[in-house]
């Protein structure tokens, strides 16, 4: 599929606002498949598609968890987690994707996990750090994303975690685990 036609697909699911933030995060995404060979075309059509379910229907993402093989977990979490996995369904079910590192990476964008591949790496960094987000924190997590793919994560993960802490929101255990999975690596490293 080319971008374009892609563009067009996913562009009927979003408002204009997160129209654009798809189009940043797409191209964030392809410079760091640059930096870090990997293959731009599953990047593109990853970032892409990321939030191809974000403005379903809460009932229907429901529906999608409850009859679905995804973990029943994610009904006790906030509903924003969702769009990540039952978007990667929805992705192969209606538009027919079928490359697995494509649908882990839509799936994965918003909490992470361990061992995440390059490609889910850089789809969790982009949409994280895309130009048109602004919060404490990014410009030091955008400055690692062009450095050390695996330590911007780490930051990334750091800082979600401390937001949510401080609104008193559950995180997500794949958020935690991975945030754990990338600071052993780290201190490994760094010993």
């Amino acid at each position: 599929m080319e971008r374009q036609e892609a563009l067009d697909i996913v562009k009927k699911q979003l408002n204009q606002k997160r129209y654009d933030h798809t189009i940043r995060v797409t191209d964030t995404a392809i410079a760091l498949a640059k930096q870090y060979q990997e293959n731009e075309k599953s990047v593109e059509m990853a970032a892409i598609f990321h939030d191809y379910a974000k403005y379903r229907d809460k009932d229907e993402m429901q529906r999608v968890i409850v009859e679905s093989d995804l973990p029943k977990d994610l009904l006790d979490y906030h509903a924003e987690l969702w769009h990540g996995p039952v978007g990667a369904l929805l992705v192969q079910r209606e538009v027919g994707i079928t490359n697995e590192a494509i649908l882990s990476a839509i799936h994965w964008h918003t909490t992470g996990k361990v061992h995440m591949s390059k490609i889910e790496k850089i789809v969790f960094l982009a949409d994280y750090i895309e130009p048109g987000r602004s919060f404490p924190g990014i410009e030091e997590v955008r400055e690692q994303a062009w450095i050390n793919l695996d330590y911007a994560c780490f930051m990334a993960l750091q800082n979600t975690i401390a937001y949510l802490v401080s609104k008193q929101q559950l995180v997500y255990p794949d958020t935690v685990h991975a945030y754990n999975y990338f600071n052993k690596q780290l201190e490994e490293l760094s010993e």
